[in-house]
């Protein structure tokens, strides 16, 4: 049967507190002060005043004030949905209104009286208003609710006291209901023992050791809470992700697995998925998870089929070969009627299927592709780029359907998407190149989204003048000139001039067009058309070729900063932007001088985008006083201590030409403690020279501080290899934890550090080049050569996990080649590296792995314009 709305309530507008007014609301708050109190009329007038603060309506503290002791005259009433309302009114107004806690003494009352309808939701009220310093008072009846034999009391209490935790003080006083909290973990009640657990994590997530126990007692026992165990699951993998053992010897991952064959679905798939998402899971592993996830695609239940097949989705982007076992369940949920099954189960097939299943696919998902949200036709582009990768052949295809999606209404995100893959596929199949910029050039017509229009012209101008009739994509962007905002007349303007600069034949038609954007209203427009015509009208193929043909990509941030810091700080240097980073590979083509093969590897071989700690490391030097010269790279920062140790440190390695700054972040954990005078001892290696300390003066309760270590690198490259003892030296004064008031003189300290490691990795800068087989030839005859053989022991993760191991090892970047990284063939695979060594020595390796049974042989060969970085990129090896 169907409710059906009275006519009057239709005629009303359906909400009968849609168009409140604070003001009157407030005013009907003074009916609380009636007696007797009218529980029908007050219950109606609280809601209003709920729905109006949840609706994002501001109270002032004098408001909230009046309004909540108006409210507290309603504990009178016995009625019980007055009184529940009555508790949300305190929760909600608790953190506005001032002495709230005046309500305590009834709260508590009926907390601890007989009527069970009130005790659950007084504890959440008393709960949220309670300070630390009265919660010592309740805390007893806190004991006492916690191991109640009414589970709604008990779960009310565990939760509050999970609410109470976020203040450490607050924390301190619950830990002392450990017992009752254990107690409350072996109730029946599936809620009771859920929270429990979730309390009792909370109370020891600082504690690995213990948390380590906890799961270890509770995996041995059968819990009757599937949700329960589903957070227990999950504290299973926490723990599995920082163990180095492997899986199969894991009593964490016997107990994970063992979940798949729990009675609850909810456990079933929780187990299933956490397995999927451990990192370094090998097939073997996932073969039982994906078996039960089969198994779910084809209940009756919409929920277990919708989230077996997304797991499936994430799965098949690292193990289709694992997935492809599915796909007969996954072809029978194409037909689903929930559209986001199907638009999975499709995507899934189009990762693991074959090439010639692409175009029965396509059209099928064709047939709904626009009922989706834009959330699913996201997740159909990421699939149609996968396998464009895979499927080169397919592209026309591919690109057709994509283009039918941009005509298609959506966001930017949906829209930048489809662009995106668009954008790979031309540069990675030059077959596609002219069919995808024809796909493009329609878009823009029509493209409402100005980022996306001018990504794309930076590309029609990048990749238009290669192709075949260039002249065919001057129309579409002089259109943009005409009828586009200035960010985008801007863009425009630079794509014309590139096809003027590289077509000879559109050089005098397109240098008339920028002659009319010299008159537009827009100073970016304008200034751009100006620089363009007098460039091209000069006759210089050298400045034409540095400012339009291949202009130098200098790093943005890198630049900006240098620019603030050159305002700032004025010196008779000018800028000079040749020492500064590069962003992009430059080739050179255009030169008139054929340069050499060295000056050809030296030029190709640029560094990456320095990262956050690179920039901000510039002016480490300056700031502590020193002269290292030019910052070569920073690295990530490296754990001395246990996260969960008193003193916790980290090392960040500020790597210069000749120098070294160890810089050591410390932070105190300890609230009743203060360190003065840090300082870092190391022992460095032979051949480092120790220049200058600069210590950190003090360190209070949860602040960080600094201590930096001037290093000077061995002359020989090959010694820089190095690992040094390190201690810290302090001296310690106790302090009151409230206050941070010094009690005492201090005394000295020392506390032992982890060995601080210096590698080949910190040294070296991932590099990218374009044409990797041309310049490894040409290095070959002008530089030095080193190559050795190796055998590491086979993982179980196979092949690729020895190729990320390498490329990780090194710190170098494989090249453009997405069959660089993933090895496509079992048994043997190439890897081909790119690098630049600390004082700009370029450097390229080639690794040849070969698989036997329990070990991969590895055939290293290095190139170098520094014989001795060859010789020390292969030793590190050894």
């Amino acid at each position: 049967m169907a409710f059906k709305r009275d006519k009057k309530e239709e005629e009303d507008g359906g909400n009968p507190y849609q168009n409140l007014e604070k003001t009157s609301v407030l005013q009907e708050a003074r009916t609380f002060n009636d007696t007797p109190v009218n529980p029908k009329k007050c219950t109606y007038i609280l809601t209003k005043i709920l729905y109006m603060i949840n609706q994002g309506e501001q109270l002032g503290t004098a408001e909230a004030t009046d309004t909540f002791f108006a409210m507290t005259k309603l504990f009178q009433s016995r009625d019980i949905i007055l009184r529940r309302m009555v508790y949300l009114g305190i929760k909600e107004l608790s953190g506005i209104a001032e002495d709230v806690i005046i309500v305590t003494s009834s709260l508590t009352k009926d907390m601890t009286g007989k009527e069970d309808t009130y005790r659950a939701a007084a504890i959440r009220a008393l709960c949220s208003i309670t300070d630390v310093s009265m919660l010592q008072t309740i805390e007893r009846y806190m004991k006492q609710a916690i191991v109640d034999k009414n589970p709604g009391i008990s779960s009310a209490a565990l939760v509050s006291c999970l609410h109470l935790c976020k203040s450490a003080s607050a924390t301190d006083i619950v830990k002392r209901s450990l017992n009752e909290i254990q107690e409350a973990l072996n109730s029946d009640n599936v809620m009771v023992q859920y929270h429990a657990l979730g309390l009792l994590f909370h109370i020891r997530k600082t504690d690995r050791l213990a948390v380590t126990k906890l799961v270890a007692k509770l995996t041995k026992i059968n819990m009757k809470s599937p949700f329960a165990v589903c957070m227990l699951i999950r504290m299973a993998c926490k723990l599995l992700e920082e163990e180095t053992i492997p899986r199969s010897e894991s009593p964490l991952f016997e107990f994970v697995e063992s979940c798949i064959r729990h009675k609850s679905e909810t456990v079933v798939y929780e187990a299933a998925h956490a397995i999927v998402h451990l990192s370094g899971t090998g097939a073997r592993h996932l073969a039982p998870a994906v078996s039960v996830l089969q198994l779910f695609c084809s209940s009756s239940k919409p929920t277990l089929r919708f989230a077996a097949v997304r797991t499936l989705n994430k799965v098949a982007i690292e193990h289709p070969s694992t997935v492809t076992a599915c796909n007969l369940d996954l072809e029978n949920l194409i037909s689903d009627s929930n559209r986001s099954v199907a638009t999975l189960a499709i995507t899934t097939l189009l990762k693991t299927g074959a090439e010639g299943s692409v175009d029965r696919l396509m059209k099928q998902i064709a047939t709904f592709v626009n009922e989706i949200s834009d959330e699913f036709k996201i997740v159909v582009v990421q699939a149609i780029t996968t396998l464009c990768s895979k499927f080169p052949r397919k592209h026309t295809i591919l690109m057709n359907f994509l283009s039918g999606m941009l005509r298609d209404e959506g966001g930017l995100e949906y829209k930048a998407s489809i662009a995106d893959t668009l954008i790979s596929i031309i540069e990675e199949n030059p077959e596609a190149k002219e069919i995808g910029l024809a796909h493009l050039c329609e878009f823009i017509e029509d493209c409402e989204h100005t980022s996306l229009t001018v990504r794309i012209l930076h590309l029609l101008g990048k990749e238009g003048p290669r192709t075949k009739q260039p002249s065919r994509y001057i129309r579409f962007i002089y259109n943009r000139v005409i009828l586009e905002g200035a960010v985008v007349r801007a863009a425009a303007v630079g794509a014309m001039a590139k096809y003027a600069a590289n077509c000879s034949m559109l050089h005098d038609s397109i240098a008339v067009l920028l002659k009319r954007c010299c008159l537009d209203v827009d100073d970016e427009v304008r200034d751009r058309a100006t620089f363009y015509s007098q460039l091209l009208s000069c006759n210089n193929p050298q400045l034409i070729t540095d400012y339009l043909s291949e202009p130098m990509h200098v790093s943005l941030p890198v630049l900006e900063k240098t620019c603030q810091d050159y305002i700032l700080n004025p010196t008779k240097e000018h800028i000079n932007l040749n020492e500064l980073p590069v962003d992009t590979i430059v080739k050179n083509v255009g030169v008139s001088k054929e340069p050499t093969k060295k000056h050809t590897v030296d030029n190709i071989i640029k560094p990456v985008e320095p990262t956050a700690e690179n920039v901000d490391g510039q002016k480490l030097p300056s700031l502590i006083g020193l002269d290292a010269g030019k910052l070569f790279c920073s690295s990530e920062p490296s754990m001395l201590t246990e996260p969960e140790t008193e003193y916790v440190v980290r090392c960040i390695k500020h790597v210069f030409n000749q120098h070294l700054i160890l810089q050591f972040e410390i932070t105190n954990t300890l609230d009743d403690q203060i360190l003065e005078d840090i300082s870092v001892v190391l022992d460095i290696s032979e051949g480092f020279q120790y220049i200058d300390e600069f210590k950190s003066p003090s360190i209070k309760y949860q602040e960080t501080g600094n201590v930096y270590v001037f290093l000077k690198f061995p002359d020989d490259s090959v010694d820089t290899i190095a690992s040094f003892t390190a201690k810290m030296k302090f001296i310690v004064k106790d302090c009151d934890p409230i206050t941070g008031e010094v009690q005492d003189d201090g005394y000295q300290e020392d506390y032992r550090l982890e060995d601080v490691e210096i590698t080949l990795k910190d040294q070296m800068l991932k590099v990218k080049v374009g044409n990797w087989e041309t310049l490894w030839e040409e290095a070959k005859s002008v530089c030095y050569e080193v190559q050795e053989t190796f055998a590491l022991p086979l993982t179980e993760e196979g092949l690729s996990d020895t190729v990320s191991r390498i490329i990780s090892f090194l710190g170098m970047a494989a090249a453009n080649n997405s069959d660089n990284v993933n090895p496509s063939n079992k048994s043997s695979h190439i890897v081909n590296l790119a690098g630049m060594m600390r004082g700009n020595c370029k450097v390229l390796a080639q690794a040849k792995l070969a698989l036997s049974e329990n070990s991969v042989t590895i055939q290293l060969t290095v190139r170098s314009t520094d014989e001795r970085i060859a010789e020390l990129v292969v030793s590190t090896f050894d």
